[in-house]
């Protein structure tokens, strides 16, 4: 950084980006080759391609910016911008799960019986087990909120116990769908309540295992001391998607669990 006349960080040649798409080309290969050959092979090798992507490509920016010093004020402002974009996507991608759910509720077709939810369909009981998740994703919130307040005011201590309840409540929400999953009465070739329920609250469970994900890297950064309370980003923009991910959920619940039946 002595060396340079700006704030910007110039980022170094890196071989992640093309592993990345090469594993995502395996991947969905593989995902051919299961569905229709029942082979796993080609599929296994591209989510391993993909972990060590994501492994050393992370471990190189928590270098430049715990160690290396590359994320100046500007950059950081640059990084939420670009979270901010983030998330804005992931809205519209939801939305089209909605949109589609919407269009087939409220002006259901004669193939479905003209009635919602179609005929033949057993609904979920939205005040069972989606009542019991929707409480542990709000209490979620509410510790990821606490752990952020704590790093602010720079309590280790606390900021080290509210993220790890918090990412055990992310976990408990994936048990309890999977168990959902399993007992549900109909299935995703259900017709158009089976594609649209799976899809919309699978994707928004696939969130959750991501978020899960981001805050354990949060929490495994806070015991390294690579956090301070001026100079913590990734965990900002992990508190951020969680949040996402919540406000999400009770779309999800109100719409397709308890409206939707």
């Amino acid at each position: 950084m002595a060396h340079q006349a700006h704030t910007y960080h110039m980022v170094d040649p890196s071989p992640w980006p093309l592993t990345g798409a090469v594993a995502a080309l395996l991947m969905t290969s593989g995902l051919i080759m299961w569905f229709h050959y029942n082979s796993l092979m080609i599929l296994l090798l591209g989510f391993t391609v993909l972990i060590l992507t994501m492994i050393q490509w992370w471990r190189d920016i928590i270098r430049e910016a715990t160690f290396q010093g590359h994320h100046t004020l500007t950059v950081q402002r640059g990084l939420r911008y670009g979270m901010v974009l983030f998330i804005t996507s992931e809205v519209f991608f939801f939305l089209g799960f909605f949109w589609a759910f919407y269009r087939a509720s409220l002006a259901p077709t004669i193939e479905l019986g003209e009635y919602w939810p179609p005929t033949g369909i057993l609904p979920l009981n939205p005040f069972e087990v989606p009542l019991l998740n929707t409480a542990v994703l709000l209490a979620s919130g509410v510790t990821v909120t606490w752990a952020h307040h704590s790093l602010m005011i720079n309590n280790r201590k606390e900021t080290i116990h509210a993220l790890t309840l918090t990412i055990l409540l992310g976990l408990y929400f994936t048990v309890l769908q999977a168990m959902e999953y399993y007992e549900s009465p109909f299935t995703i070739s259900d017709g158009i309540y089976g594609s649209t329920f799976f899809v919309a609250t699978g994707f928004h469970g696939l969130h959750v295992i991501i978020g899960s994900t981001f805050l354990i890297i949060c929490l495994s950064r806070q015991i390294m001391y690579h956090f301070t309370s001026k100079h913590h980003f990734g965990f900002e923009a992990a508190a951020w998607y969680w949040h996402f991910v919540d406000v999400v959920w009770l779309f999800l619940y109100v719409s397709i669990y308890w409206w939707g039946s």
